[in-house]
């Protein structure tokens, strides 16, 4: 099969797209051809080595957590599942065009979801929805400021939220908010004005996915007692903050959850932009792009 290859750390151009051996189900595994797969700043992370310390990896190396695609062949042990069926998942090795993932991560794609659609999903609605569940485990009535509403992991913590009946700020960019009035968040809070940050009251939580001096900023502004909750790990001043809990995110595959999300995306209820797709052979220019920002996911297309 042809595969995104990666044999050292380094820029974009060392994603090389090569010939590689085809992988083999094991025992509770399931062949998927692949259908899309996506880019998340974790990928470019990884590629970099700007991520080795917390995810080294061992070369030569495939990148891609995010799969949409059909069912090939089926391991020993495996049961559910049909060749020919479509599904998704998170899993790891996936900028390919086959991979194996474990059966009890595979959840089957909505039958009103478009199968290249939903290879952008698994990871950012994952996260975004255990940054609210297992991160703040905010409440009915309670209130939680989500930074980066508009970012993908954002949205999906915003919907997340206001499922679960809290009252929910988007924070964002000043240059965002008219965009962020159709997340359906409570209020929108521009997160670079330093005068509307001031006039916030103490909320319950937070639900951070940019960290930096915003973060900082913004753990004063949590109540005694409250969550800070973050994918990127906890504030420089966190330990200025003793009564405030952290909660770092790392986010697991979770199927049952996995569908409901998409389920969501199909009922038109939550979106994930699509902001362009490529051929997995230009893993290297969606990187390079990715990097230099987008309006939504790229979709690498096997």
């Amino acid at each position: 099969m042809k595969a995104v290859v990666l044999h050292e750390y380094g820029g974009p151009d060392k994603l090389k797209y090569e010939d590689v051996p085809d992988p083999v189900p094991s025992e509770g595994q399931v062949l998927v051809r692949v259908a899309a797969t996506s880019v998340n700043p974790i990928d470019y992370k990884m590629r970099s080595g700007a991520a080795k310390d917390r995810f080294p990896l061992e070369f030569p190396a495939i990148l891609g957590r995010d799969v949409s695609g059909i069912v090939r062949d089926l391991g020993p042990g495996v049961s559910g599942f049909k060749l020919g069926d479509k599904v998704m998942a998170l899993a790891s090795r996936t900028y390919a065009e086959l991979t194996v993932v474990a059966a009890k991560d595979l959840a089957f794609v909505p039958e009103k979801l478009d199968l290249v659609n939903a290879g952008a999903l698994p990871l950012v609605t994952l996260t975004g929805e255990q940054l609210i569940t297992k991160g703040t485990n905010i409440q009915s009535g309670q209130t939680v400021l989500v930074t980066g509403a508009l970012g993908m992991v954002g949205r999906s913590a915003v919907w997340t939220a206001k499922k679960a009946g809290a009252m929910v700020i988007a924070g964002v960019k000043k240059s965002q908010l008219k965009d962020a009035a159709t997340l359906g968040a409570d209020e929108v809070l521009a997160l670079d004005d330093d005068a509307a940050i001031d006039k916030l009251g103490f909320i319950d939580a937070v639900a951070d996915t940019v960290n930096g001096e915003t973060a900082q900023k913004l753990l004063g502004k949590v109540k005694q007692g409250g969550i800070f909750a973050s994918v990127l790990g906890p504030p420089a001043n966190a330990k200025m903050h003793p009564t405030i809990k952290i909660e770092p995110i790392q986010t697991k595959p979770d199927a049952a959850m996995l569908r409901i999300m998409a389920e969501d995306v199909a009922a038109g209820r939550l979106v994930i932009p699509i902001d362009r797709m490529l051929p997995l052979a230009d893993a290297a220019a969606a990187h390079a792009a990715a990097e230099k920002g987008v309006r939504g996911k790229i979709l690498l297309l096997a």
